[in-house]
């Protein structure tokens, strides 16, 4: 055998496959690269994704399974949310994912703004909304994920629940950021302009009206937990936060397809799953309140234009219920819901927050003015007009039978319709308006208190998962939150 030969060969194949293997491997990178596909994304295109979804998605969720827990509406089918059962959600009652999602992308903007001077103009805003939407997730939760959460390219794929007083106070908690993102936006000196902002396009000022509203929100919130007085007077002097409707931080859905409300897409059977609760009911009708006629029709069964609320969480599987006995929503929550938008924060909750802090001595102030301000703006924001007798009458501060915190909470309650899950969670700040006990309660007829966490959160976090849920009695939705916790 010629082994010359063989060797000659083997050699000739071995320096035959690595040459190959060098060709295969040069430049292997840039070959494998789609030079179409972009390797960073831009602040404004996550900008404008995170504040249309974010507003999207909780206008829905607000209105399906906030107004349940508010007594806005009453759920026919698929109830048990209405019932109290709040770790069964239906057509909503699921929003963690919604607030994960836009702070994770939120924090991307952050960070783009604070590693590149190019991006220096997006810092503020993104602050801003941090702090919002931080505040919306642990109102409704309690201790949830924070100082380790929305960090999962730095392999943190657990992290640890933070305490609401931390989140709310800590040196990057909400009223933290809040401040932060106001002196980040006083102290920008570049000139390249904010763009994706469908809030305020790109006016820097709004955002400095809209964090000071944000403040104001904040601070009332917590302010049995420590004196918030000093803070409120001084932005109250400052003058600088959301006075006019035209100020609002919203922005507006179309009548058509895709960025209608979410409402109206939904098929009709699910759209008239919803109809006008009797706590709703009881308090426009006893306040002679043409804001009925916007927000619902009258019954289908009725002989003169009448309205009918149903009281909240039946039990449809033992009750029979003719839909044409009670009042569908009304038509700008699917004919016509270029009429509504997304709402963020306006000038009439302004206004009742700060009426409320006139009243109760925090701030130096007119409250009646103020509460008669937030109503005026209330009307004109649901396209109502305001009966020329309506604040002199039942509606008016003073009105006997009421105190004028339960008047203010119960306006504040009204114009909140679509803001998420704000009517609940002054409720269950203040007590107003007085809600009812519901028809088959799933919660031995206790109105919750909090969220639960998701189920997901046991099977994916579930050591700290494991740990909040025993600070909250086993998840329960009927501890308090630290800010309303005795």
């Amino acid at each position: 055998m010629n082994y010359k030969y063989i060797n000659t060969k083997t050699a000739f194949l071995g320096l035959f496959i690595g040459l190959m293997l060098l060709s295969c491997t040069k430049d292997f990178e840039e070959i494998n690269t789609n030079p179409n596909a972009p390797v960073s994304i831009q602040p404004s295109l996550l900008l404008r994704q995170v504040i249309y979804d974010y507003g999207e998605q909780m206008s829905y969720e607000g209105f399906t399974a906030g107004n349940l827990l508010g007594q806005y509406t009453t759920a026919l089918d698929f109830n048990l949310f209405d019932r109290h059962d709040l770790k069964s959600p239906q057509l909503g009652g699921n929003p963690w994912p919604i607030f994960y999602k836009n702070l994770r992308d939120n924090e991307i903007i952050l960070n783009l703004a604070r590693e590149n001077q190019t991006f220096a103009v997006y810092e503020g805003p993104s602050l801003i909304l941090k702090g919002y939407m931080t505040a919306a997730l642990t109102d409704l939760f309690g201790d949830v994920p924070y100082s380790e959460a929305f960090k999962g390219q730095n392999v943190v794929v657990t992290p640890k629940y933070d305490n609401q007083e931390e989140i709310y106070l800590g040196d990057d908690g909400i009223l933290a950021n809040l401040d932060k993102g106001i002196l980040a936006i006083e102290q920008y000196t570049g000139t390249i302009e904010l763009e994706g902002d469908i809030l305020f396009e790109g006016d820097l000022a709004s955002w400095l009206r809209f964090a000071n509203s944000l403040k104001i929100k904040a601070l009332i919130r917590i302010s049995s937990k420590l004196d918030v007085s000093n803070q409120l007077q001084e932005i109250v002097d400052s003058g600088n936060f959301i006075q006019e409707n035209a100020q609002n931080a919203v922005f507006d859905f179309t009548d058509g397809e895709p960025n209608n409300f979410r409402l109206a897409r939904l098929r009709i059977g699910d759209f008239n799953n919803f109809v006008l609760s009797e706590t709703m009911e009881e308090i426009l009708q006893g306040l002679n309140d043409p804001r009925i006629n916007t927000l619902f029709r009258p019954f289908g069964n009725s002989t003169s234009l009448s309205y009918n609320g149903l009281l909240n969480g039946i039990d449809a599987s033992q009750t029979s219920i003719s839909l044409a006995d009670y009042s569908l929503l009304g038509t700008i929550f699917r004919e016509n819901t270029g009429q509504i938008d997304a709402n963020f924060m306006t000038s009439m909750e302004t206004h009742f927050l700060l009426a409320e802090a006139a009243e109760k001595g925090f701030i130096t102030a007119d409250a009646k003015s103020l509460y008669e301000k937030g109503i005026t703006d209330a009307f004109e924001y649901w396209n109502t007009a305001l009966p020329v007798d309506y604040l002199a009458t039942i509606a008016s501060y003073d009105a006997s039978g009421t105190t004028a915190v339960q008047q203010i909470i119960t306006q504040k309650w009204i114009a909140n319709m679509i803001n998420g899950y704000e009517g609940w969670i002054e409720y269950r700040r203040t007590g107003f308006p007085e809600l009812k006990i519901i028809s088959a309660s799933l919660n031995n007829n206790l109105i919750p208190v909090r969220m639960p966490y998701p189920a997901e959160e046991e099977a994916l976090n579930s050591a700290n998962y494991a740990k909040a849920a025993t600070e909250t009695e086993g998840n329960s939705i009927n501890v308090e939150v630290w800010w309303n916790a005795p």
